[in-house]
């Protein structure tokens, strides 16, 4: 079992008694953020339209906008990160959340509605994964993979934990009633954890030996950055169009509608667990290898999805997808770092996050197209399978090799 031990400290950094102190507070306020701001979502969804009369579709939309709208505001919320470091940063982003879900909750007009998951998307460009992993990586210096770890771990249990919240509140209330307690919980928890458990010093990190300081505007513009960002968006698209529609594949496959959340809640389990996984892994093969195994991972096991037609086979297959999209998780949490230093994380991520949390926000619509153009969901999982294969031929051909 992973523990918090004593890490090697960068200058101007945190005690042993600091770096605990953060990082208990991030998986706490990870944990509360994921599960309020985005897995009670497709909760209370249908709630949503039934009462209101918007189409579901159109309701989802607005969701799907607040992804955009945090993938564009991650540029510049990772600059301000590299500066100043993460407290105010969150503490602002978790403030402007509570703001936003008080504004979904009362809206009663769809532009309103809109307007309201806008400003959740700009919460969270701010309190979610990259801010969160910037400033792990720049506290904890060497260790940051163990940190990494052990915060996706704990922000693994988010739809755990509040996807039966959420539940309850809108079987036992309306979305709106429950959409203004998860405000309430969200503020209690997240805003005095960021202001008051994000404090200390901002270390200035180590130049990577391989890089020269300033670097990070050729670096964001070279070849190997690019086709790093393409190769994990591949990956990223193919594994989130697989989870947002495993349901209707299994369903098409003869599962009962029971059965096949079952078999999807087994797959976010496997998903936790995979991140144990990683830290051996990264211990054992070098930073190209590993990224193209994973990617290249992904995707057969969602192209194996689409072959497979026997219910138990289907159910291993599921859980072993998400074992793997919990490891490709810190893959992408480390991508940069790994290659180019910490230096600059907060701003690279920033970018490279961007582009792969648009190409995510349209992957699940994205997968019910496909599954309309090519016949079947079954049909549709090969090409996913088939997009993220090729990303890993990118990364292995042409991205820095690391150590």
């Amino acid at each position: 079992m992973t523990t918090i031990e004593d890490p090697p400290q960068p200058s101007d950094g945190l005690n042993s008694s600091g770096l605990r102190r953060v990082l208990v507070a991030l998986c706490l306020t990870e944990i509360t953020s994921w599960g309020i701001l985005y897995y009670a979502f497709p909760v209370v969804s249908v709630s949503i339209s039934r009462d209101t009369g918007w189409s579901n579709s159109v309701v989802v939309a607005a969701f799907s906008v607040s992804q955009l709208v945090a993938a564009v505001i991650g540029i510049p919320v990772g600059r301000v990160l590299d500066r100043c470091g993460p407290r105010w940063v969150m503490t602002a982003g978790s403030t402007l959340a509570v703001a936003a879900l008080i504004i979904i909750a009362t809206a009663r007009t769809l532009p309103l509605f809109f307007a309201g998951w806008m400003i959740a998307g700009v919460a969270m460009g701010a309190v979610l994964y990259p801010p969160a992993f910037a400033a792990l990586t720049r506290w904890y210096g060497d260790d940051y993979v163990k940190a990494l770890t052990i915060l996706t771990l704990a922000a693994g249990l988010a739809s755990t934990v509040f996807a039966p919240i959420a539940a309850a509140l809108v079987e036992q209330f309306d979305w709106r009633t429950t959409y203004l307690t998860l405000a309430i919980a969200l503020a209690v928890i997240t805003v005095p954890a960021h202001a008051w458990r994000l404090r200390g010093g901002w270390p200035n990190p180590a130049h990577p030996v391989h890089t020269k300081a300033g670097d990070h505007r050729r670096t964001r513009r070279s070849p190997e950055f690019l086709t790093l960002t393409v190769a994990l968006a591949a990956g990223a698209f193919a594994a989130s169009a697989g989870a947002f529609n495993l349901v209707p594949l299994l369903i098409e496959q003869g599962f009962s509608p029971g059965l096949a959340a079952l078999t999807l809640g087994l797959g976010g389990a496997g998903q936790v667990v995979g991140r144990l996984f990683y830290l051996p892994l990264a211990a054992q093969t070098s930073v190209r290898v590993r990224t193209a195994s994973v990617i290249a991972v992904t995707g057969l096991s969602t192209a194996w999805l689409g072959l497979a037609s026997s219910v138990a086979v289907l159910i291993g297959i599921a859980i072993g997808a998400g074992l793997v999209r919990g490891i490709f998780t810190l893959i992408q949490a480390t991508a940069v770092t790994d290659r180019w230093g910490a230096e600059h994380y907060g701003h690279l991520n920033g970018i490279m996050f961007a582009r792969i949390v648009i190409v995510m926000a349209l992957a699940p619509w994205a997968g019910t197209v496909l599954s309309t153009w090519a016949g079947s969901y079954a049909q549709a999982y090969l090409v996913l399978g088939a997009t993220a294969v090729f990303g890993a031929v990118l990364s292995a051909a042409r991205t820095t090799s690391g150590t």
